[in-house]
């Protein structure tokens, strides 16, 4: 039999999980524009004695593509991540193609990591192009042959939703994801272009309202019985 002071831990627990949902779907939509950001689902859980609780989920479904012309900027156009090296040796993986050159020539991310072993672009280069396999070549002036530079690779998982995030658009490996295996043979890269976000925007902002009323609902609710506890709590005085 469950007691007053039970429906009220209970209403104030499944409260509480409601809006750690709801803190899910605002980080959502707040990542909109976020280049390849993967959107995340809170699956609520209720068991048997009525509380809720959750499980986080990845949706790695692609998202779709937005043309640059920069050439530096490649989109995956399939499964798949980019693994890049910080400088301090720590290897991480993206899906976010915004790269650029570092002082040295090297192409990085935008927060400074090394794409792939590094490839190094030189200076005198009159173009640049990224092949569907992620080979980088380019024309040295003077020269009327490409020149091929390196490879951007890319790697797969055996569970991407074990993956952790990690900061600016990353993520790491873990014993739960497995090890990242090289695809070696695709044409999943697409030079010129960004993938952008995967989130369902009206789907989210659907959710926040349907989880607002019931958040309303259920506040409302613990205050009735709260009031019903203290009007028991006074009559036995």
């Amino acid at each position: 039999m469950t007691t007053l002071q039970g429906l009220i831990r209970r209403g104030i627990i499944n409260t509480n999980v409601q809006f750690e949902r709801l803190g899910y779907i605002s980080n959502n939509i707040g990542n909109l524009n976020t280049n390849a950001y993967k959107s995340v689902r809170f699956e609520q859980i209720l068991d048997e004695n009525g509380y809720l609780d959750g499980e986080v989920r990845y949706d790695y479904k692609q998202g779709s593509f937005m043309r640059t012309e920069r050439p530096l900027d490649v989109c995956l156009t399939g499964p798949g991540f980019i693994p890049v090296t910080s400088p301090n040796g720590d290897v991480q993986y993206t899906r976010d193609g915004s790269f650029k050159l570092d002082k040295e020539g090297y192409i990085v991310t935008n927060d400074g990591y090394m794409v792939g072993d590094g490839i190094k672009v030189p200076v005198n280069h009159e173009g640049l192009r990224i092949k569907p396999d992620g080979t980088v070549m380019v024309i040295q002036k003077g020269h009327t042959e490409h020149q091929v530079l390196g490879k951007i690779p890319v790697v797969q998982f055996q569970n991407p939703e074990g993956l952790k995030s990690a900061e600016y658009n990353k993520v790491i490996a873990t014993e739960e994801s497995g090890e990242p295996q090289l695809i070696k043979e695709h044409n999943y890269v697409a030079q010129g272009g960004l993938e952008r976000s995967n989130v369902d925007y009206i789907g989210n902002i659907n959710e926040v309202l349907r989880l607002n009323s019931s958040m309303i609902a259920g506040t409302r609710l613990i205050k009735v019985i709260d009031d019903m506890y203290q009007k028991s709590i006074n009559l036995t005085q």
